[in-house]
């Protein structure tokens, strides 16, 4: 090779990262040098490697996870590009989310009602009784951004042959779901035609419990979050709201809480409502 090659110490230098650093990256295949001294072990690196290590260093000023940062540097042009720019949105719309709940508790901490509320503003409204076609599972908080459309997707449809979808489709939370504690959980989605929607339930056996059932007439109470809101532990702060509100009304809850999902949620923005967090109340 008759390329000057450049110690780990000089490249180092040049591209600002540390030799630890440097080391790192080689094992996780990031950047790689071009060449190791079989003896020595040494490693050399050629000074075309110095952009390739600069923009590593620069995407780790972002926080951007390792594995992040491999496909970035891995793709080329404007693929490399809408890559950083999806990890930023998402970025965006976490601290987003983070924003909200820093400020519901902060008005939490200090005791003031009147900011620990401002956040959420909380109604109630009157359901009807709906036949709603059901998928549950016990799950972890990390899993739902997952499950969650992936199982409100195939309840969907589903109800093409069910007579339809008549109502926003929710998820009723059975029990706790935290990053201990894994529920159940259960995906719903009304429909049109209970008969038809038996028959379904039959046929799709218990595969992913699946179900149908006559989800009764209720009043809820609930508070309109944002896409950004929705993301775990931003939406903790959206749900104890109701719960205050509730009790500070003198109501009762008269069931489990859930997330009603009334708006597209690909087309939706960080900041645009998608979410009516919910509970059932007397």
């Amino acid at each position: 090779m008759n390329e000057e090659l450049l110690t780990i110490g000089a490249f180092a230098a040049r591209s600002r990262l540390s030799p630890k650093a440097l080391r790192l990256y080689d094992r996780l295949g990031l950047l790689v040098p071009a060449l190791v001294d079989e003896a020595s072990g040494y490693r050399y690196y050629r000074a075309d490697q110095v952009e390739r290590a600069r923009l590593v260093a620069l995407l780790r000023q972002l926080d951007m996870p390792l594995a992040r940062i491999a496909e970035v540097v891995g793709a080329e042009g404007a693929d490399a590009a809408e890559r950083l720019a999806a990890y930023w949105a998402n970025v965006e719309a976490r601290v987003a989310g983070q924003r909200t709940l820093a400020e519901y508790l902060r008005g939490r901490l200090s005791g003031r009602s009147s900011e620990m509320y401002g956040t959420f503003v909380v109604e109630t409204v009157d359901v009807p009784a709906q036949v709603v076609i059901t998928e549950s599972r016990h799950t972890l908080a990390d899993e739902l951004p997952v499950w969650i459309p992936t199982s409100l997707g195939r309840l969907e449809a589903a109800a093409r042959e069910c007579g339809g979808v008549t109502g926003a489709p929710f998820v009723v939370y059975h029990a706790e779901v935290s990053m201990e504690s894994d529920g159940p959980a259960e995906s719903c989605v009304p429909v049109a035609d209970e008969a038809a929607a038996r028959r379904w339930a039959e046929r799709a056996g218990r595969a992913r419990q699946t179900g149908v059932r006559v989800e009764p007439a209720t009043r809820l109470a609930y508070t309109r979050i944002t896409k950004a809101q929705v993301a775990h532990p931003q939406i903790l702060a959206a749900f104890e709201a109701v719960e205050q509100w509730t009790a500070a009304e003198g109501l009762e809850m008269a069931g489990p809480c859930r997330e009603i999902y009334f708006a597209d949620w690909e087309a939706a923005g960080a900041e645009d409502p998608v979410c009516d967090v919910a509970f059932p109340v007397r």
